[in-house]
């Protein structure tokens, strides 16, 4: 595949670049497309993006919807056809600006205008379509191969909420249709597993207009949240950590001192109590810091590994809100370990093999990143390079590979993030070890050294599932609904074929739940076939017990399983010891 830089040659793309040009050069012609059919309309940004691309636009007073896309799709189609040459050219910054202004793109001229002033600008021109950009794009409209418009959303210029909202027009593309077909399947199964729709059918939680953003946790979905906590507390007391809990609100010297009121207030929740300010908590973090200070501490404590399933609130703009992959408030599976400098390597290889417990459990696989000191941060430079280092140092003792992430550590200091793919093959950001120097030093921490001096802790901030509510979202698209016994809200579903079989079906019911199983009986005047249904389709019950005439007689079951969906007979006691092996195990 040919491409054209800005400054005219042309060159076979890299490989590993195709599908970056591909997107980008189909937000041009998405541009273009909305152009002739929405004269009026100016544009901002218009990205590739990892899965497409997209166009931030501002189309004054007219609004679209969902099914214009279609036509905006099609003219796009034309512009591919007509194989129009994407032509660049650079001029001066100020020539860019008087091209912007005659076109009369608003946003391109201030967008400039942030430029250093002695820069020259390059531009890309299709038929009678010219966009700033530095490129590099494909060198004919028709090279665009595949292609599809999937999503309309809302959008700040520059993402400052101060600003004018503006409609972005997102779609994908590929290198071939067999490669976007492809992708549509996987989106289409993708919305099948959708946690929203899932959650919805099986009870597991809910949302409403008078919570937007805090999800309402129903009984089947505590049953799921309960057994994921259970798991936490076992692995984490099996490896040395002791549990805590810390206060909601803190006043707003604990949020200063910690440096979260200068980095991140506008993503706090703030009160008055007694005439002071008070946060709620976003972050479990300074309260760990707290009970570490509540009384004093030797080299002999150390490494002290403290646990909180902290619930903890951050504002999230509206639009961005989604189900419970992005909510307001959710709990955090935080731990801390205060350590010191030469216990660091044993430490994070200890979390490394915690965090890869709890992925393997669930079937995940996940690569890793290492995120590097941000703009906004504190400390010193000494300081982020020993943090930074020591994070190397460990991945690299551990034999595991990463992808180095500049720029994108917390604002306290670097970390290591663990992005796991579910059976889709999607990512997810969970897992997160953060070494940081910062927060001992605002707080004062100290220990007491083996020599009798005084010296400060390091400490490490770390999650496995990060958000428990956002965790089961995944969970629950990861497996569509069919969890693991273990987890299972309802575990068995016990289905009486007639009355005549109800009384046996609630004996057998009642013994399942004296042994703590999740056990449901349907006692409903259906037809068996409805109930096997049902219970398969919609509520997922990984086990049915089939209880007729025969199964009286015999005092048995008839055990439906939902991973083979085959019948087998055996005794209540023997399906009982199977179950309890596999609910223990977590199988």
């Amino acid at each position: 595949m040919k491409i054209i830089y800005h400054d005219g040659h042309v060159a076979e793309c890299p490989e590993d670049q195709e599908l970056e040009v591909i997107r980008h050069s189909a937000a041009h012609i998405l541009a273009q497309a909305v152009k002739r059919l929405y004269p009026q309309a100016h544009f901002a940004y218009g990205p590739a993006t990892e899965k497409g691309f997209y166009y931030d636009v501002d189309l004054g007073d007219t609004k679209i919807s969902d099914e214009d896309l279609p036509a905006i799709e099609a003219e796009m189609t034309k512009i591919v056809k007509e194989n129009l040459p994407i032509k660049p050219f650079i001029l001066s910054r100020e020539d860019a600006i008087r091209l912007m202004q005659e076109r009369g793109e608003i946003y391109k001229v201030e967008h400039i205008g942030d430029l250093p002033e002695d820069a020259e600008l390059s531009f890309y021109q299709q038929g009678e379509y010219i966009d700033m950009c530095v490129g590099p794009h494909l060198c004919y409209t028709k090279a665009l191969k595949a292609f599809k418009l999937n999503k309309l959303s809302g959008a700040y210029w520059k993402n400052d909420k101060n600003n004018i909202m503006l409609t972005r027009i997102g779609g994908i593309a590929f290198r071939t249709q067999d490669e976007l077909k492809d992708y549509m399947k996987l989106m289409e199964e993708a919305e099948k597993r959708d946690h929203r729709r899932i959650g919805k059918e099986m009870g597991l939680f809910m949302l409403c207009d008078e919570g937007p953003g805090f999800p309402f946790f129903l009984p089947k979905g505590m049953a799921i949240k309960n057994a994921l906590i259970d798991y936490w507390r076992d692995i984490h007391y099996a490896n040395g950590y002791v549990e805590v809990q810390t206060p909601l609100i803190m006043n707003r010297h604990l949020w200063e001192t910690s440096g979260h009121w200068d980095h991140y207030k506008d993503n706090m929740y703030a009160t008055k109590i007694d005439g002071e300010d008070f946060c709620i908590k976003p972050m479990n973090c300074p309260g760990g810091v707290m009970v570490y200070r509540s009384q004093p501490h030797s080299y002999r404590d150390l490494p002290l590994r403290v646990g909180e399933l902290g619930l903890v609130h951050r504002h999230e703009l509206k639009g961005a809100l989604h189900g419970l992959f992005r909510v307001r408030c959710f709990t955090q599976d935080d731990a801390h370990i205060f350590m010191t400098p030469e216990q660091i390597p044993d430490e994070i290889a200890g979390v490394v093999h915690l965090i890869n417990q709890v992925y393997t459990k669930f079937g995940f696989d996940y690569f890793v990143e290492l995120s590097t000191r941000p703009e906004n941060s504190m400390g010193s430079d000494e300081d982020w390079e020993a943090a930074t280092n020591g994070l190397k140092a460990a991945l690299e003792r551990l034999g595991m590979p990463y992808i180095l992430n500049e720029g994108d550590g917390a604002f306290y200091g670097p970390k290591i993030d663990f992005h796991l793919r579910d059976s889709l093959g999607r990512t997810w950001q969970c897992g997160t070890i953060q070494l940081d120097f910062q927060m001992p030093l605002n707080f004062g921490l100290e220990y007491v050294a083996e020599d009798g001096t005084k010296k400060r802790p390091i400490m490490i901030h770390r999650v496995c599932y990060g958000s428990i509510e956002r965790f089961i979202g995944i969970l629950t698209e990861h497996f569509a609904g069919k969890f693991p016994t273990w987890l299972a809200p309802v575990q068995v579903k016990v289905l009486p074929v007639s009355d005549k079989s109800m009384d046996y079906a609630r004996e057998v019911a009642d013994a399942l739940k004296a042994q703590k199983v999740r056990c449901e009986l349907d006692d409903r005047n259906e037809k068996i076939g409805y109930k096997i249904r049902e219970a398969r389709q919609i509520d997922r019950v990984p086990y049915m017990l089939i209880i007729g005439e025969k199964e009286i007689e015999s005092r048995t079951v008839s055990v439906r399983d939902r991973a083979t969906d085959q019948t087998t007979n055996m005794t209540l006691e023997a399906f009982a010891e199977k179950l309890r092996r596999e609910i223990e195990e977590r199988a």
